[in-house]
């Protein structure tokens, strides 16, 4: 085998012929491979499947238990073969587990590894690829998808459930850490007329830590949006978040600075270019508060009435941010 060239043999292991299962007679446990290895380059030709290398990794390494879905059971029988023929002893417990499907989500990994090479997706922490590396991106935390995962236990089960279930574990873990800026998805810009002389309001860090402090805003008359929300209450009476109160309009009306039972919107002054990059790959691009500048890369904050996000990246002025989930 070691002069031969690719497809000219292979070494297979000797099973009883009549076994139920077809795909368990005489599988190959090594095969002729002429491409070049990243380590060792063309020293080798022959090289093991993994059934054959599980094998003997799981002796050599003193494995106690293996963790395998339940597609794998015939893998078992396979290292158990294995092992008969050089007669070891000592083999580790196999604990089999269902699936886990996420409703809204398609996870072909072969897809998802063509749609990288193709350049379809950006890599593999992309956060369409639903990769632990682009869950982490976005702010999912270890925690919180540790505890998603093992409240379905080892069943053989397959389970089915909504992304939300995750976002709900992560909301428990991030909720207290994130602080609060205002993010404006879509900027329109707005004048208020009848603002009374106003130089700056205050909003807390975070609502449920007043230890925390409070964020300051430099306020003018020249007030910007989101879009939607332009749209939405176009002539109703708005609150600007922690400002003032505004009959919304391209000219907006002030009404008052008292609160009142009326739609809250965020807003910014100016604000600072920033853009968040969403679990479909699209971009929204807006305005934040200029205090996001103090925070730092890779903090999970909230946006708030957007969501929370993963500070990613700044390349001047402008801030990248990856969401997570509201």
């Amino acid at each position: 085998m070691r002069t031969s060239s690719f497809g000219g043999g292979c070494w297979r292991i000797k099973t009883d012929m009549k076994h139920p299962n077809p795909a368990f007679r005489d599988r190959v446990l090594f095969r002729i491979s002429e491409r070049e290895h990243p380590r060792v380059g063309t020293r080798y030709k022959v090289w093991p499947l993994l059934e054959f290398s599980w094998a003997v990794d799981d002796h050599l390494l003193g494995v106690t238990h293996v963790l395998r879905g339940k597609d794998l059971v015939m893998e078992d029988e396979m290292e158990k073969a294995i092992w008969d023929y050089l007669d070891v002893q000592r083999r580790p417990e196999f604990i089999h587990y269902g699936f886990l499907f996420f409703k809204e989500i398609d996870l072909s990994k072969s897809k998802l590894a063509r749609d990288i090479r193709e350049g379809r997706l950006a890599g593999v922490d992309d956060p369409r690829t639903w990769s632990i590396q682009s869950l982490q991106r976005r702010g999912i935390s270890p925690q919180a998808l540790r505890t998603f995962v093992l409240s379905f236990g080892m069943s053989l089960t397959d389970v089915e459930v909504s992304a939300d279930n995750l976002y709900a574990e992560n909301r428990k873990v991030i909720d207290a850490s994130a602080n609060r800026f205002f993010f404006v998805p879509d900027p329109v810009t707005i004048e208020v007329e009848g603002l009374p002389p106003i130089w700056d309001v205050e909003a807390p860090v975070h609502p449920d830590f007043p230890d925390r402090g409070h964020r300051r805003f430099e306020v003018s008359s020249t007030i910007q949006v989101p879009r939607t929300d332009y749209l939405a209450f176009r002539r109703e009476e708005v609150r600007l978040k922690d400002f003032c109160n505004v009959v919304l309009d391209e000219r907006a009306r002030f009404t008052g600075r008292e609160v009142k039972e009326v739609p809250k919107i965020q807003w910014v002054s100016g604000g600072s270019p920033t853009r968040v990059l969403m679990p479909d790959g699209t971009l929204v691009e807006g305005l934040a508060e200029s205090n996001l500048s103090a925070a730092a890369i890779h903090d999970v904050v909230q946006f708030e009435r957007f969501g929370f996000v993963r500070l990613d990246a700044r390349d001047g002025q402008m801030t990248t941010a990856y969401f997570a989930h509201r």
